[in-house]
């Protein structure tokens, strides 16, 4: 096992170039996140994913598969899952069939990727539904924190019947901003108090459940000048020590525009990955910039080695074991031995 193997990276394609393969071979490599570009059918789905294990069965392959306007892959056979609003609708009719459709909805998410070679998704969303945030808004399950961790537990579960790791995001929390850090980096001016109180209460409240977590590429100037994601006082202050948050840390996408502006400036992704390591990010990831030549991607596995080489990081072996950690338990079901599965079947047939 590597000491530390950091980067989550994409492909360009809808199968792996001898470029792809190298970049996957490399140790400081972790895994793989997929997009909907590298999406064709199911068969070539599985294909691929069998193709990514080939190269290294350590890697994680990952996807944002969240269900309504976020979900990669949607057709062939996959449920188009509801969005997460509509369980929170729900509870404000029947709080306890909620949660059971909350776990169908983990269960048909989860059992669905594995039964095609993949091994994880990046949710459960934990931000409050403010009803501000445009990015945020219907992902969101309620405006209530208490809702919110009752209702991503029950998904949590779901998923983990399905052998699969959760990922809640985005620590502290995205909902109270109006502004999309995918093209600017917004900033929310209430106290750590106020934040601690309401949208970051899930993450200490579901500290024994979750098993990894995505910071927000947001600035709380009250509490720190840089953005969650590359903060130490956020990740290890208040995250680590303060909530009692174990699992695994994932960068958002460093090639955001809120990942990269960091004490005002404009940093190379290099930079922005070293910052997000030694804040306490045990992965980074960089997403959309395999496209072409993929430069960027070449230049953050060669700048990385050379920082590491020159003690500006340190790979942690703890920060390995969180990463295995989330590779998938237990065998997975075929796909057409998970269509006629009868939890699978039941589990349809709760979803709203």
């Amino acid at each position: 096992m590597n000491e530390h193997a950091p980067l989550i990276l994409d492909i360009a394609g809808t199968e792996l170039t001898a470029t792809d393969r190298r970049r996957l071979e490399h140790p400081l490599t972790g895994g793989m996140i997929l997009f909907s570009r590298n999406w064709q059918d199911r068969a070539q789905l599985t294909r691929l994913c069998a193709e990514i294990k080939a190269v290294r069965q350590d890697l994680l392959i990952c996807v944002d598969h969240e269900g309504g306007r976020v979900q990669r892959f949607r057709q062939d056979g996959f449920t188009h899952l509801p969005t997460m609003r509509a369980f929170g609708e729900l509870w404000m009719r029947d709080a306890l069939a909620a949660t059971n459709a909350a776990t169908a909805a983990g269960y048909v998410l989860a059992s669905e990727l594995r039964a095609c070679g993949v091994d994880f998704s990046f949710t459960p969303v934990l931000d409050l539904d403010w009803g501000e945030s445009g990015v945020i808004g219907d992902r969101a399950f309620h405006r209530d924190a208490r809702v919110v961790s009752m209702l991503a537990k029950s998904l949590m579960h779901g998923l983990l019947q399905a052998g699969v790791a959760n990922c809640g995001k985005h620590f502290p929390g995205h909902g109270f901003v109006k502004a999309d850090s995918h093209t600017e980096v917004p900033v929310d001016r209430r106290s750590l108090k106020a934040i601690l109180a309401d949208d970051a209460a899930p993450y200490g409240w579901l500290n024994t459940t979750l098993t990894s977590l995505m910071p927000a590429h947001v600035i709380y100037p009250k509490v720190d000048s840089l953005p969650a994601g590359f903060s130490p006082r956020w990740l290890q202050d208040i995250l680590r020590e303060q909530l009692g948050f174990g699992g695994a840390i994932f960068s958002d996408d460093l090639s955001m525009e809120g990942a990269r502006r960091i004490g005002g400036e404009l940093v190379s992704y290099t930079e922005a990955a070293v910052a997000a390591l030694n804040a306490g990010c045990d992965m980074v990831l960089l997403c959309n910039q395999s496209v072409g030549e993929g430069r960027p991607v070449d230049e953050l596995l060669e700048g990385l080695t050379e920082a590491q080489l020159k003690g500006q990081w340190h790979g942690e072996p703890a920060s390995e074991q969180r990463r295995m950690a989330l590779l998938p338990v237990g065998e997975a079901a075929g796909w057409d031995e998970l269509m006629v599965q009868p939890r699978y079947m039941q589990a349809l047939r709760l979803l709203p």
